[in-house]
């Protein structure tokens, strides 16, 4: 049966790549970002492949936007039984400095907006008794990142919500796992590290195991598999697609 699913923050790094992959699965896409450009931009890339998708442009911590847009999707596509939640902002602020505004405009789009994202499309994924629910966090969940509360905190918020999750709609069919990626290059958060500190960046890909920082399809990879069949039976787990870097 074909399948639809949203992707948020997909119009750029790790967020267009899961979105290009599910594509090329056979998976009608809903490419879901600020950047309305950037979004038709992937749509194009998707279609030129053969593949399906729709250009949606939302903030994912505006629940009328994003209700608006998933009914968008739902009316081209059908039901939507798979959603990636990628979205968020990353800033490096030390802790001692940092304001009640920045930790709530951190919290409200990373962690606020995932419960967004979910709460919308879950009403499909009951109907359907299936579904699919992958949420990216991040490894600083995992260790901690200096200069980076607000950011490690809401990524581990959001592993914690996957393991809520999990328990509570697994009797209902959905699944709900969380990748947090380590270092991984061509993303806006990996760009800006580079230009701040090169030799840092640097030094940092040379603790990872297998040598290298990660592209944005090794966690399109992980993703496309958790929202198959061949993962039915994993839910509410951490999928570290780090390198070796993160061990748990």
């Amino acid at each position: 049966m074909a399948k639809t699913a949203l992707v948020t923050g997909a119009a750029a790094g790790i967020g267009k790549a899961c979105a290009k992959r599910l594509a090329s699965e056979g998976i009608a896409v809903g490419v879901l970002d600020i950047d309305s450009k950037g979004c038709q931009d992937v749509v194009d890339e998707i279609e030129a492949a053969g593949g399906k998708a729709m250009a949606l442009e939302a903030s994912i911590a505006n629940r009328g936007q994003v209700t608006a847009s998933a009914t968008k999707l739902r009316e081209k596509f059908g039901p939507i039984t798979i959603v990636v939640n990628n979205a968020g902002i990353s800033r490096v602020v030390p802790f001692k400095e940092l304001t009640d505004e920045q930790w709530d405009e951190m919290m409200e789009i990373n962690l606020k907006g995932t419960f967004i994202v979910t709460q919308v499309v879950l009403a499909d994924m009951e109907a359907a008794k299936w579904g699919r629910i992958v949420n990216i966090s991040s490894s600083s969940a995992q260790t901690g990142a200096v200069g980076m509360a607000h950011y490690s905190s809401s990524k581990g918020a959001i592993i914690t919500l996957t393991r809520t999750l999990a328990q509570e709609l697994g009797p209902l069919g959905i699944t709900v796992n969380t990748i947090p990626p380590g270092t991984v290059m061509h993303t806006i958060m990996s760009e800006a590290q580079r230009q701040r500190d090169p030799e840092r960046m640097n030094a940092t890909i040379a603790t990872i195991p297998v040598r290298r920082a990660g592209e944005p399809e090794d966690i399109a990879n992980a993703c496309a598999w958790l929202v198959s069949e061949d993962s039915s039976y994993v839910t509410g787990q951490t999928i570290g697609v780090n390198g070796g870097r993160v061990v748990s």
